[in-house]
C-alpha cells in the first residue's frame, strides 16, 4: 500500500514537471513559438550527472535548442521556423522584454493571440522583480504602516534566501524548448527549482496578511481573498512565461507556507531583537553575511548568487537602519491600545501627501541606488585588479559580486527605513 502511494506521488510529480503541460497551458493562453510544431521535445527536466557535465554524452541536435546548461534561446530548428503560419496574421509578433541577465541574449520572437492574458501574467510576473520591491516596501512603510513594512521586509529576505539556495543545491533546469515557448528569458540561466517568484509571490500577500488582519480593519474574507489571488497570479504567470514547471510552482508554494508557519511564532521577537538588543547590529551583519558567502558557495557563479546577497543585503540595511531608528527614538509604532487601525478616509489632501512623500522618497532611493553603483563597481574592479569596462564580467568574481550588492541594497535599506523618514520630517511631510 505504502508503496502504490510512493508510486503514485513520484510519477504525479513527474507529470507535473513536464514541459509538454506548460507548452500545453502556453498554448490554451494564446502563445505560439515561432518553432515547427513537430519539433523535438525533451521528455523530464530532472538534471542527470551527465547535465551537469555535458561532456560525458554525446550532444545531438536537440541539445542546441534546449534551455538547459547548453543553450538560451526558444530554439531555431530550421531557416523555415519563422515563416508566417496560417494563423500568424490573427496574432501579434512579441519579443521578450529583457535579455538574459547572464548571456545579454535576446531571446526569439513568439507570437500573441490574448493580449489581455499576456499584459496580466507580465504584470503577475512584474510583482516578483526588483523593480516592485524597491516601489512596494517604500510606499507601505512611509504611508500606511511602518512595523508591517519592516518584518515584511525580514520575511521576503529570508524567504528569498532559502529559495535561492535551494535552487543550487536542487539544480534543476528550466524547462525545454521547445516545445515551451520563453516568453521571458532574463532568469533563463538559473535554475529553477522550486520557483522563488512563486516563494515571493506566496510570502508578500500572505505575510502582509498575516501582520495585518486584527491590527488593521476589514474583513477576513476580502484579506484572504487578496492573498490568495495575488499568490496564484504570480505562480501562474511563470508558466505562462515559460520559465518554471508546474511541479515547480506548487513546490514554491506550500515552500513558502512552511517558511511562514515559521515566522508567525518568531517574527516579533525577531524585530524586537533588532530593535532593542545592543549587540543587534553586530548580530545582523554577522548572519546576513555568513548565509551570504554560503549561499555563494553553493555552486558557480549565476544571477541567483546576486539576487540572494541582494536580498539579504536589502534585509541587513533596513534591519540596521530599525535598530537606528529606535536608539534614536523614532520609532512611531501605535501602542496596542490604539488598536485596531482604521484607514483614514481618502481625501484630496491625503492622497497629494502621500503621493509626494512616495515621489521624494523613491527618487532619493534611485539616485541613491545610481551614484553607490557608479562608484562600488569601479572601486571593487580597481582592488581586485579587475578591467572596469566590462561590468557584466567582473560582477561573475565574488569578490566583487558579493560586496557590491550588499553595499548598495544594504544603503538602500537602511536609506528607506532611516534617511528618507527623517527626510520627510525635515520637510514637514512626516
Amino acid at each position: 500500500m505504502a508503496t502504490d502511494v510512493i508510486k503514485t506521488f513520484v510519477e504525479t510529480c513527474l507529470y507535473l514537471q513536464e514541459p509538454r503541460l506548460v507548452a500545453r497551458f502556453q498554448h490554451l493562453c494564446g502563445v505560439r513559438g515561432t518553432f515547427p510544431e513537430n519539433a523535438s521535445q525533451n521528455q523530464t527536466q530532472l538534471r542527470t550527472p551527465e547535465d551537469d557535465h555535458p561532456d560525458l554524452r554525446k550532444r545531438t541536435p536537440e541539445d542546441e535548442v534546449g534551455n538547459g546548461e547548453l543553450a538560451h534561446t526558444n530554439g531555431t530548428l530550421s531557416e523555415n521556423q519563422n515563416q508566417p503560419q496560417p494563423e500568424d496574421e490573427r496574432m501579434a509578433r512579441a519579443k521578450p522584454l529583457r535579455k538574459n541577465s547572464l548571456t545579454g541574449d535576446p531571446g526569439q520572437e513568439f507570437l500573441i493571440r490574448n493580449k489581455f492574458l499576456f499584459y496580466l501574467f507580465t504584470f503577475g510576473t512584474e510583482l516578483g522583480n526588483e523593480m516592485f520591491f524597491i516601489v512596494f516596501f517604500p510606499f507601505l512603510f512611509w504611508n500606511i504602516d511602518a512595523l508591517v513594512s519592516r518584518r515584511l521586509i525580514v520575511v521576503w529576505a529570508w524567504n528569498l534566501m532559502v529559495g535561492q539556495s535551494t535552487k543550487d543545491m536542487v539544480r534543476w533546469s528550466r524547462p525545454a524548448s521547445p516545445p515551451v515557448v520563453k516568453v521571458e528569458v532574463f532568469y533563463n540561466s538559473e535554475y529553477s527549482m522550486p520557483s522563488t517568484h512563486a516563494m515571493t509571490g506566496t510570502a508578500i500577500p500572505f505575510c502582509l496578511f498575516m501582520l495585518t488582519y486584527g491590527r488593521w480593519q476589514y474583513p477576513f474574507l476580502l484579506g484572504l481573498c487578496v492573498a490568495l489571488s495575488w499568490s496564484i497570479l504570480v505562480c501562474v504567470s511563470r508558466v505562462y512565461m515559460g520559465m518554471h514547471s508546474v511541479l515547480e510552482v506548487i513546490t514554491g508554494f506550500l515552500y513558502t507556507l512552511l517558511i511562514l508557519a515559521f515566522f508567525s511564532q518568531t517574527l516579533e521577537k525577531i524585530d524586537e531583537f533588532y530593535m532593542t538588543h545592543a549587540y543587534a547590529p553586530l548580530a545582523i551583519v554577522a548572519s546576513h553575511v555568513t548565509l551570504g558567502l554560503l549561499a555563494f558557495s553553493l555552486d558557480s557563479w549565476s544571477t541567483s548568487r546576486g539576487d540572494t546577497a541582494q536580498a539579504l543585503g536589502t534585509g541587513a540595511g533596513a534591519a540596521l537602519a530599525t535598530h537606528a531608528n529606535y536608539r534614536l527614538g523614532l520609532t512611531a509604532d501605535p501602542l496596542p491600545s490604539a488598536l485596531p487601525l482604521a484607514f483614514p478616509p481618502l481625501g484630496a489632501g491625503v492622497v497629494a501627501r502621500s503621493l509626494l512623500r512616495f515621489a521624494l522618497g523613491v527618487g532619493v532611493i534611485l539616485l541613491t541606488r545610481a551614484a553607490m553603483k557608479a562608484v562600488t563597481i569601479p572601486l571593487l574592479c580597481r582592488l581586485r585588479g579587475l578591467p572596469t569596462d566590462d561590468v557584466r564580467g567582473a560582477r561573475q568574481h565574488v569578490a566583487v559580486e558579493l560586496p557590491y550588492r550588499y553595499i548598495v541594497y544594504g544603503v538602500l535599506g537602511f536609506t528607506c527605513v532611516c534617511i528618507v523618514p527623517l527626510f520627510f520630517r525635515l520637510l514637514y511631510l512626516a
